[in-house]
């Protein structure tokens, strides 16, 4: 077989059903930066038969020290250059891209998918992947890195999922543009997200689902979580498209982020929101961590139903 030599020594540690495993498989890969390019080279360079690679994004040159593989790209999309280096790097491997953000729109998508890989390096994207993989039955590999410190887990899939272990805000609402970030730190958390995909696929014992990984510069720390009990009720993202007209829709955007409000009967940046009985209120901003923050205020107050929308900047 075409494929012999280039396995021969990962097919030592796979045997025969493992290759066929790997070869079968489809992996949904939700970010191609610095998580998801170290991941997909190393899932694409195994074998994976089939990866869908999404990212809205286009490549950067403050990208470069943790994301390489764009040094020839610059101003293309990422989805579709990575496609391309990945391309040339196993032609064995089909690695399709999808230009476009991931959010409660599209999510379904998950269930079309073996492992889904979370590399987005955003909070609405995990809650909202973890959400849908919890529905489907679709193990999840999440992770997340600021400076030298990070996390990896695998949630969902018969694993409690990511609101299990972090039902609340994360500990820090810095990103990799405010905070900063080292390159071999995200690059060892993407490759550990990779690793954990190919343990779930190959059905290795211990499963990597269930547990949780902490890196805090070199210091490792891990747990499980298996018997972790899922959160009651939580904040639920919805897409535009969710959009009622009978919701009470709460613009936190300012105008310096977009002049025009997430719809017409948006209230724009008001104070104090008190919603109808039975009405659904929905708190829209960028990233969906101001929404988060309201939502909590008004939840001391009323509990009727209360949804998120992450608008991002348009």
């Amino acid at each position: 077989m075409a494929d012999a030599l280039r396995y021969a020594r990962q097919a030592l540690v796979t045997g025969p059903e493992g290759e066929a495993k790997l070869r079968a498989a489809h992996v949904l890969i939700v970010g191609a930066g610095g998580l998801g390019v170290p991941a997909l080279q190393y899932l694409v360079g195994a074998g994976i038969g089939h990866i869908t690679l999404i990212d809205p994004d286009r490549a950067e040159e403050t990208n470069l020290h943790r994301q390489p593989i764009y040094g020839r790209h610059i101003g293309k999309p990422k989805a579709t250059a990575a496609a391309a280096e990945m391309a040339a790097l196993n032609p064995l491997a089909t690695v399709t891209p999808l230009i476009c953000t991931l959010d409660p729109s599209n999510a379904a998508m998950v269930a079309q998918a073996d492992v889904v890989l979370d590399c987005a390096d955003s909070f609405a994207a995990s809650y909202t992947l973890s959400d849908a993989c919890l529905a489907a039955g679709v193990p999840l590999i999440s992770a997340s890195v600021l400076g030298v410190a990070g996390y990896v887990g695998g949630f969902c899939g018969g694993a409690p999922s990511l609101r299990a272990v972090f039902p609340d805000l994360p500990e820090t609402l810095a990103s990799c543009s405010t905070a900063g970030v080292l390159g071999p730190m995200v690059g060892m958390l993407g490759a550990m997200q990779a690793q954990m995909a190919l343990s779930v696929l190959l059905g290795l014992a211990p499963s990597p689902l269930g547990q949780l990984i902490r890196m805090d510069g070199l210091r490792p720390s891990t747990f499980r979580f298996d018997r972790a009990p899922e959160p009651q009720g939580g904040y639920r993202f919805i897409a535009r498209s969710d959009l009622r007209k009978t919701d009470l829709i709460v613009e936190l955007r300012g105008k310096d982020e977009t002049p025009a409000a997430i719809a017409p009967h948006a209230l724009r940046q008001p104070g104090r929101v008190t919603p109808h009985e039975g009405q659904r209120t929905v708190f829209a901003c960028r990233s969906g961590l101001r929404a988060w923050r309201a939502a909590d205020a008004l939840a001391t107050r009323w509990d009727g139903e209360i949804a998120l929308l992450a608008a991002g900047d348009f």
